[in-house]
């Protein structure tokens, strides 16, 4: 089958096939094509270029044309860190954080993680399945065509892997390209309070083999942080998984300087996420390394955290990404969009740097960057086409808005509500 967008007013992030994620000067630039076209033959990525180069002799005399007039389009938004698979909400934490309670304070009046994971155990592997399908399905509407999800709100064996069978049947039955992350390692459960070593202990002994032998995650994630997990737990969790043959992920300096990010480096994990506390030698170790740092800008606006010096790491160079962290506590929202609106106000990203970060870098932050995330020939056919605007900068620009029109991911037409 072959689709066929032309006029289209602006065609951008257009890349050549890259082993790595952009940093520097490709990653502050956004190739584009004004009146251009893009043709898709099955679910890859045919041909583009301008209007008059088009080709009409590969033309299919059964083509499907889209005009695509005064609109910009993009490649989907490749959302790298979520926590979509959960079981209810947590507004009252947000009522409790605006009277002036912490983060940490609302943890240990039993809030928090441990709060979604009494929800969880209560919830069916159905009643997540359907919940979980349905914040997908509106995160595709908002033009996302890859997303991480994690497990983590289970922390006991049989609820873990009640998330990450849920992760599996996501799969299996939604268009998104999903890749899933184990997270046991979130927070301790009461059940272990006091004896940490005894649960990282029965997360590598007991939990990780059965994970590795049913397939169930594509990543090992951990939540590096005070009162939780430290830099020793996070080598010795991540060696355990990588020798399973699972990669690794750390969740780095969110909430103070826990080594997360030297940690994640030393195990040789695929990105660090969060950094509000990152430091200079964390910039200089990144510099030195093949680790993704991602940025979640959603998370800390909504927890008022600190700024991470995102400027500094990308005048450093480094393949920043950006990501939702979607899930009930801390950033409740999967839109990518907005997401790429307060990197903009809040870390000076420009909207070309933005976007990358949200499309090839997110892309290569779950290992699909030879995939996804860029218009390229042989590429997955995940695009997203916006109403008319001026141009990609008027996406973070007009903020909270949802300009997506239409989605089409691989290579089929997906209407918007």
């Amino acid at each position: 089958m072959q689709l066929l967008l032309e006029h289209i007013g602006t065609l951008a992030g257009i890349h050549p096939s890259t082993a790595a994620p952009l940093r520097g000067e490709a990653l502050s630039a956004l190739p584009s094509i004004n009146n251009a076209f893009l043709l898709l033959e099955d679910d890859k990525i045919a041909a583009f270029g301008p209007m008059e180069e088009l080709d009409k002799q590969s033309l299919n005399t059964n083509i499907k044309r889209i005009s695509a007039a005064g609109k910009t389009v993009l490649p989907s938004w490749c959302d790298s860190h979520t926590h979509i698979v959960f079981a209810g909400s947590r507004e009252q934490e947000f009522v409790d954080r605006i009277r002036g309670l912490s983060y940490e304070e609302i943890a240990k009046r039993g809030g928090g993680i441990l709060n979604s994971a009494e929800k969880l155990r209560a919830a069916s592997e159905e009643e997540l399945f359907e919940s979980a399908m349905g914040r997908l399905n509106d995160i595709i509407l908002q033009g996302t065509g890859a997303v991480e999800i994690k497990s983590g709100y289970g922390l006991s064996i049989e609820s873990e892997l009640k998330m990450l069978r849920v992760i599996k049947r996501l799969k299996a039955s939604s268009p998104l390209s999903i890749k899933a992350t184990f997270l046991g390692a979130h927070a301790i459960p009461n059940e272990y309070k006091g004896r940490k070593n005894d649960y990282l202990r029965m997360l590598i002994d007991e939990l990780l083999p059965i994970i590795a032998s049913e397939q169930l995650a594509d990543y090992c994630d951990i939540f590096c942080e005070n009162n939780y997990f430290d830099a020793k737990d996070t080598k010795t969790l991540l060696a355990a998984a990588s020798k399973l043959g699972i990669q690794g992920k750390v969740h780095a300096e969110q909430l103070s300087h826990s080594g997360g990010i030297r940690a994640g480096i030393e195990a040789g994990a695929v990105s660090v996420d969060h950094l509000e506390y990152i430091s200079d030698e964390d910039i200089e170790l990144l510099k030195n390394s093949s680790t993704i740092p991602i940025l979640l800008p959603g998370a800390q606006f909504f927890l008022n955290l600190p700024l991470p010096p995102a400027r500094k790491m990308l005048n450093a160079a480094l393949p920043v990404a950006i990501a939702t962290d979607f899930n009930p506590g801390s950033a409740p929202s999967g839109n990518m969009a907005f997401n790429l609106s307060l990197a903009c106000v809040l870390y000076k990203m420009t909207p070309e740097e933005a976007i990358n970060a949200a499309t090839i870098n997110g892309a290569f932050a779950m290992g699909l960057g030879s995939s996804h995330g860029s218009i390229t020939v042989g590429k997955k056919a995940n695009i997203l086409i916006t109403r008319p605007i001026p141009g990609p900068a008027f996406i973070p620009y007009s903020f909270a808005n949802n300009l997506v029109e239409q989605v089409i991911l691989n290579g089929k037409i997906i209407n918007t509500l």
